[in-house]
């Protein structure tokens, strides 16, 4: 019913996602995700690749589509669906492959863009620390330059596909200058899987099981010096660019909720209680309202977005980072909602709305927390409003008293006060 935001050749693309989700991925292979049974989901990215469902918005050279972001956006919203484990390893190759598509090499493009689309290798960001977190450029990994070659030491955690991983992209400390700006301390490497890399599977999640996540520790690495993203010491150029993919697919995954709402509207159909369906009354199906409103809303403002990166507005961090913030508590909110509709037994593993509740609740978590996007948010609208360029109407010209709205940011009034000319002063 959406189709209108999409041109023929996106909805085409989106048909072809759906009937992926519904066809090609059995209930029980999503359950053995759910058990750990799979450690890492390789034959849903071999099938994904068979169909051309990976690198989306990447050259056809490189074996991608060269679509828009609206078209993936359609198409992760399909495969959300699926959870967070598989939607992790269906964007993972946006996220990768921007840093290669926009900074890397021909060579880097080759060796590994290429082969990573068609399905023939995995990849993995590496970007949290155990000490970092949010404080991203606080990174202690360090990568020192000896001559031809990097040798990498330190280690990584939350690493999203770590365990099916063939090569990382690394961001490191790589100028050593203790009075270095932030933005000039890391630089971006690709590193292979091999000697001196260590991964360990090692998190009991809450949900998101079965996509390989885990940690990595580096003990003197050799990364060839080919093996840099960009220029040196511009991992920040990197990571800004790369916060788009990461926040965008994340508000877009969530959108698969839709499938956990679906099923709490079946259910309500078909559950008796009192005499009569439970979708009559009133504390269930204004739920239903309230979920699929949030719901067309978080499309909204993640379909903006997505168009915003397409055509390069000037404002599209602040559009990506609401669209994440929003899509992603919408998410939570209408997987508890669906579980509430269901009562009792949306709380056994009967149905599937637990799991889809333990994973949603990582979205809020990951690829910038719900605080860190308010902080984006916040930074970016004060200096739109504060650029003397800003050529909207200005509100504060329609005072009653332009005078006395002035006199707010003085200190005439109280120093009145304090002179004994004013017997009676009044809080303006």
């Amino acid at each position: 019913m959406y189709d209108f935001l999409l041109t023929p050749e996106e909805q085409e693309l989106k048909k072809l996602a759906r009937t992926f989700v519904r066809e090609e991925i059995s209930s029980d292979f999503l359950r053995k995700m759910d058990k750990d049974e799979i450690p890492y989901p390789r034959e849903f990215v071999e099938k994904l690749a068979a169909i051309n469902l990976r690198g989306i918005r990447f050259p056809k050279k490189y074996g991608g589509r060269e679509m828009s972001w609206v078209a993936e956006v359609a198409a992760t919203e399909e495969i959300g669906c699926l959870g967070m484990a598989l939607g992790c390893a269906f964007v993972m190759p946006s996220i990768v492959g921007e840093a290669l598509n926009q900074f890397g090499t021909e060579a880097q493009k080759e060796k590994y863009l290429k082969p990573y689309i068609e399905g023939k290798l995995v990849a993995a960001e590496a970007l949290t620390e155990p000490r970092g977190g949010s404080d991203f450029f606080g990174a202690m990994t360090r990568a020192e330059l000896k001559g031809d070659h990097f040798v990498l030491n330190g280690m990584k955690r939350f690493v999203v596909g770590a365990e099916g991983a063939d090569f990382f992209l690394v961001y490191c400390r790589t100028n050593f200058d203790e009075t270095a700006h932030k933005y000039s301390r890391l630089s971006l490497l690709i590193v292979d899987k091999g000697p001196g890399v260590e991964t360990e599977y090692m998190y009991g999640l809450m949900g998101c099981r079965g996509g390989g996540t885990g940690r990595l520790v580096f003990r003197d690495v050799k990364v060839p010096k080919e093996n840099l993203i960009g220029e040196i010491h511009s991992g920040a150029l990197c990571f800004h660019q790369m916060m788009i993919p990461e926040r965008l697919t994340s508000a877009a995954g969530c959108l698969g909720t839709w499938g956990a709402l679906d099923l709490a509207v079946r259910y309500s159909n078909r559950r008796r209680a009192f005499g009569k369906e439970i979708r009559k009354y009133q504390a269930v199906n204004f739920k239903v309202a309230d979920s699929i409103t949030q719901l067309d809303a978080a499309r909204a403002i993640t379909y903006m977005a997505a168009k915003a990166v397409d055509n390069q507005y000037p404002n599209v961090r602040r559009l990506v980072s609401e669209a994440k913030r929003f899509a992603t508590e919408a998410a939570w909110d209408v997987v508890n909602n669906a579980m509430q509709i269901m009562g009792g037994i949306g709380y056994t593993d009967v149905y599937p709305i637990e799991r889809a509740l333990r994973d949603t609740r990582l979205g809020m978590i990951w690829t910038g927390t719900t605080q860190i996007m308010n902080l984006m948010i916040q930074h970016e609208y004060y200096n739109q409003v504060l650029d003397p360029s800003y050529d909207r109407r200005i509100m504060e010209d329609d005072a009653a008293n332009p005078d006395i709205t002035e006199r707010c940011f003085t200190d005439e009034d109280m120093l009145d006060v304090f002179d004994g000319k004013i017997s009676n002063p009044s809080v303006q």
